[in-house]
């Protein structure tokens, strides 16, 4: 089963790896001709810089991606995770500080390796093509409140899962299940005050004209957002983007800064009205709904399978393995089984996606608005305007920003 798994995981990474290849190889046959409806924000030499931007980016995230898949090989196949696993249980004879410890030092060790192309994407890459606006000393700072907050979060959350082992052996999936559903919505609560504001700062749209336009599409929407507030992006990237946080009464939309100083009044209210749609078509809720269906029967499979004494015995280990050196074992066993889920969740994205454009366009009535936005925000953020379409059904959130514009704009036309 050892050779099986092996085999197994060899072949997902190589077709992973076969996905970027085939994408980057329609971008060099294709891209040199700028998409009809995007002439006005991109020219000849932008359009080359995106394509070489993508190419240098999908390069880094190539190297990163061999030394991790490499490292876990090694880790579970070269059953250095039996070593690691007698070392963390010599270290406590506590259960649940052995599962801190086991969790927090491969967390660190990763996140330890990852530190060179964190910063070789950041200051070479990012800075290359203009987009880098941060300060050594700010990443060092943003490095290791994340790094803290992180340490803090994961002992917490291991800590009352192993609690609830030890308190209810033969129920305590169904607990856990409990627990981190509770724990996921007081996290949407309280980040956009207490944790988002460590990094960045938020202050209302100060903008002039812009908040009565924006206060007059959302009575029309008859949505309450507790704020639309803007953020300081400017200080880490020029990149630009806005995104909903938050839920009930603590919901609110934030834009970037670069994207305020971008775009025109209606484009950002567009922008704003398809994060509305979101809310409006019920896809926050729904993406919840599903998170925790899947969550509870993942919790279920999850307590089956590591009552299991066959679980180690898949990768050729003893079964005395520790408990958390066995979650380690069904989290790459589970993430082989899920790989052919992950189109299915990139395709309903993209439907949300989809419903929350038409929203905007049907809200604002002016569908030109919202896509001129996103021929904007693709020409300043040098997105790739030609993804292979398997690549895109794979690994795209949002329809590829052409297809939106062509949609747009075929709206646009039925109001005219």
């Amino acid at each position: 089963m050892k050779l099986t798994l092996f085999c197994l995981f060899t072949a997902i990474t190589a077709f992973t790896y076969w996905l970027r290849h085939i994408n980057l190889q329609y971008l060099k046959h294709h891209g040199d001709k700028v998409p009809e409806g995007f002439e006005d924000a991109i020219d000849t030499e932008k359009l080359r810089r995106s394509s070489t931007y993508t190419f240098d980016s999908s390069r880094l995230g190539l190297w990163d991606s061999l030394l991790d898949n490499v490292l876990l090989i090694v880790f579970l196949f070269g059953e250095v995770i039996l070593t690691y696993d007698h070392f963390i249980t010599s270290l406590s004879a506590s259960p649940i500080i052995a599962a801190i410890l086991f969790f927090l030092l491969l967390t660190w060790v990763s996140t330890l390796l990852g530190i060179p192309f964190d910063l070789y994407g950041t200051f070479r890459i990012e800075a290359r093509y203009g987009f880098n606006t941060t300060t050594p000393r700010l990443w060092v700072t943003d490095f290791f409140k994340s790094q803290v907050i992180g340490a803090i979060l994961l002992a917490f959350l291991v800590a009352v899962v192993f609690s609830l082992i030890q308190w209810s052996p033969q129920n305590w999936w169904l607990w856990v299940w409990g627990f981190m559903a509770l724990f996921t919505l007081f996290m949407m609560f309280i980040s956009p005050y207490v944790i988002e504001p460590l990094f960045n700062t938020f202050e209302p749209v100060v903008e002039d004209g812009l908040e009565e336009e924006i206060r007059v599409m959302m009575e029309k929407a008859g949505l309450k957002v507790g704020r639309v507030m803007q953020m300081d992006a400017s200080r880490r990237s020029k990149h630009s983007n806005a995104y909903f946080t938050g839920i009930g009464k603590v919901k609110r939309i934030v834009l970037f800064d670069t994207l305020i100083r971008q775009m025109s009044h209606g484009e950002i209210v567009a922008v704003l009205a398809h994060e509305i749609g979101h809310w409006k078509k019920g896809h926050i809720w729904k993406r919840l709904l599903w998170a925790e269906i899947m969550a509870l029967a993942g919790s279920w499979i999850s307590f089956k399978l590591l009552s299991w004494p066959g679980l180690p015995g898949l990768l050729g280990l003893p079964a005395d393995l520790s408990l958390p050196a066995k979650m380690v074992l069904l989290g790459f066993v589970a993430s082989l089984a899920l790989f052919p889920l992950g189109p299915f969740s990139a395709w309903r994205s993209r439907c949300h996606e989809r419903e929350a454009d038409r929203y905007a366009a049907d809200l604002t009535g002016r569908p030109e608005d919202l896509a001129s936005a996103l021929v904007k925000m693709s020409a300043e953020n040098l997105s790739n305007l030609f993804p292979h379409r398997l690549y895109a059904a794979f690994y795209y959130s949002h329809p590829p920003a052409v297809e939106r514009v062509r949609t747009l704009r075929e709206f646009q036309r039925q109001l005219s």
